[in-house]
């Protein structure tokens, strides 16, 4: 395994200093976030998709119906591209150029390959679920034979990635230091709600404690 995961198509151009390649942020930034972008082409037309996705060590799995386009794309080995964004913060300052974000993304390249073997694509189901929900696997009723011939599974090697991160306040010009204008960051995060329960009047029982206490990694 690389120590790193710089390379010339993942080597940031514009504010290099905010380029992260090692393997901890990457994982990290990863697992903390809930959905990733897949970009693709397919027949000379660009595709951006949004989905749900599990890492599995230097694999990322992502999941579909077995007859949408993206499958079928990826199954045949084209070049993807797979973003993921995490929203930190606004970041307000004295003058409207120099208005920003906090963030922290990754950028994967690479080719998808199908996952066929029966275990592993049962177990990368589960590393998704698990991603989203963890402790909901164990609970649920798994899939069954025709749910599974239904979906494909889709494997992807972190051998090229970056991470890129904005932190902190605003980075006014020296001469708007004095404009009387609040300045600052405002902070933003994902914060679930109250369980909602479900009203088809079916089997329940009481709200499991990975609902109740649900966060994601930090």
């Amino acid at each position: 395994m690389p120590k790193t995961l710089l390379t010339d198509r993942t080597r940031l151009r514009r504010l290099p200093d905010r380029g992260r390649h090692d393997w901890e942020t990457i994982h990290r930034i990863l697992d903390e976030a809930l959905v990733c972008h897949v970009g693709f082409e397919v027949d000379g037309q660009p595709y951006v998709i949004p989905t749900l996705y599990g890492r599995a060590g230097e694999r990322l799995y992502i999941h579909g119906s077995a007859a949408s386009r993206m499958v079928k794309g990826l199954e045949r080995g084209i070049p993807v591209c797979v973003t993921v964004t995490l929203l930190d913060g606004l970041v307000l300052a004295r003058s409207a150029f120099h208005h920003s974000v906090n963030y922290r993304s990754v950028l994967v390249l690479g080719r998808a390959e199908p996952v066929t073997d029966a275990k592993e694509k049962w177990e990368s189901l589960r590393i998704i679920s698990e991603h989203v929900v963890p402790g909901r696997w164990a609970e649920v009723r798994e899939p069954n034979e025709r749910e599974l011939a239904a979906t494909s599974v889709l494997r992807i090697a972190l051998l090229e990635a970056s991470a890129k991160v904005r932190l902190g306040p605003p980075k006014d010009d020296e001469e708007d230091l004095s404009w009387p204008v609040w300045a600052g960051v405002l902070p933003l995060c994902t914060t679930p709600g109250d369980p909602v329960p479900d009203p088809s009047g079916g089997a329940m029982a009481e709200v499991p404690g990975y609902v109740k206490g649900y966060k994601r990694p930090p």
